[in-house]
């Protein structure tokens, strides 16, 4: 009987973490991309960004401390917020915070959003605190001195294990720079070159947003969300 019930002790023990983990871990995303604050126009988006999929990819949970780069209007901030929740914490980082960004995070639900306002090369989050980073399709806009930049900022930012999200229209692979501001696209491997040089290692790739068909010759912005899209997960070492 005693060696029956030390044995069942032990295997609840074993048991425990993952009882612990798995509400923690588990996301009801319909849900957050349901939430009624969310605009047409964000939600008329979610089918070529699949925000569900590439979050999970990344493995981003409640309690996180992430960083939305270039936030814009918010997308994937607000989508963060819900994501994280009240114990984690989301930087919305911006050249110029927009003042409907202002506006939409004085709803209590977003009181775990922190705007940061600066140069893409020069704005300021805490040191190695971070656990996830992301840069949603704008990548390319950035010139290659500011990327740099901005690489070896997230790279301080980040815990170690952290990962470095970046998701961007793909050029023709071997045209390095030559489509940023022609058809709005990068290499890929530019991207990788770039984010090694900073520090980080490429640790995945996924493929959600991959449109073979894609011949990466038009501009993205005159065939919206029709493009073929890299998923890059950089991860600072350990």
């Amino acid at each position: 009987m005693r060696t029956w019930f030390f044995a069942s002790l032990r295997g609840f023990a074993l048991l425990l973490p993952a009882l612990l983990v798995t509400p923690l871990r588990a996301q009801d995303f319909a849900a957050i991309l349901a939430a009624p604050d969310r605009p047409d126009a964000e939600r008329a988006l979610d089918p070529a960004r699949k925000p569900d999929e590439v979050l999970k990819f990344y493995g981003v949970k409640p309690g996180d401390k992430v960083a939305d780069l270039m936030a814009a209007r918010g997308y994937y901030t607000v989508i963060l917020a819900r994501v994280v929740g009240a114990n984690g914490v989301v930087y919305s980082v911006s050249p110029t915070v927009r003042k409907e960004l202002t506006d939409r995070l004085k709803d209590p639900a977003y009181a775990n959003v922190k705007t940061v306002e600066g140069k893409m090369d020069a704005f300021s989050l805490p040191a190695n605190t971070l656990d996830f980073v992301i840069i949603n399709l704008n990548y390319h806009d950035l010139d290659p001195q500011t990327r740099a930049g901005m690489n070896k900022l997230v790279y301080a930012a980040l815990k170690p294990g952290g990962v470095y999200a970046i998701v961007d229209h793909s050029a023709k692979e071997g045209s390095g720079n030559e489509a940023t501001k022609t058809l709005h696209r990068i290499d890929k491997k530019l991207v990788i070159q770039e984010a090694t040089e900073a520090g980080f290692r490429l640790a995945g790739e996924g493929t959600m947003l991959a449109r073979p068909d894609d011949k990466r010759d038009v501009s993205t912005l005159k065939e919206r969300n029709q493009d073929d899209r890299f998923v890059l997960r950089l991860e600072k070492p350990k």
